[in-house]
């Protein structure tokens, strides 16, 4: 069974990583800290959160190849091709990205958060203060 499910993005990210081999594989490895910019929307969603707050950012990675099955992991082609289900590839069937990040300023619907390996660009479609 084959269903379809249809996902709205609340924001987008503003980052100076601007392509995907500019990017670190994950946060901890040099990854920036870059604007969430949470569309008018849904502004009232941020009520409670602060500054400091650790949340995760789920991301939906709009550059993906999504006709992947396997990779080498880390895009290391001297490792053995793996299922991306075993991998933390973006590319995948259904490409999100799942990133822990601290709040560091809200300023209206704009959140510096990081640090984030996403792209400048990449929509968000959910954050949750419940890390």
């Amino acid at each position: 069974m084959h269903e379809a499910y249809s996902l709205q993005p609340v924001g987008y990210i503003r980052s100076t990583l601007r392509a995907l081999n500019e990017a670190p594989r994950q946060g901890s490895e040099g990854a920036p800290d870059a604007w969430l910019e949470i569309r008018p929307s849904f502004a009232q969603g941020l009520s409670g959160l602060a500054t400091g707050d650790e949340i995760i950012v789920i991301t939906w990675l709009h550059r993906a190849d999504r006709d992947v099955l396997e990779v080498h992991p880390r895009g290391d082609s001297s490792n053995p091709l793996a299922g991306v289900f075993a991998t933390r590839s973006p590319h995948r069937p259904n490409p999100m990205g799942l990133h822990r990040v601290t709040v560091h300023e809200i300023t209206g619907t704009r959140l510096r958060i990081g640090p984030i390996e996403a792209i400048d660009g990449t929509p968000v479609i959910a954050d949750s203060n419940d890390a």
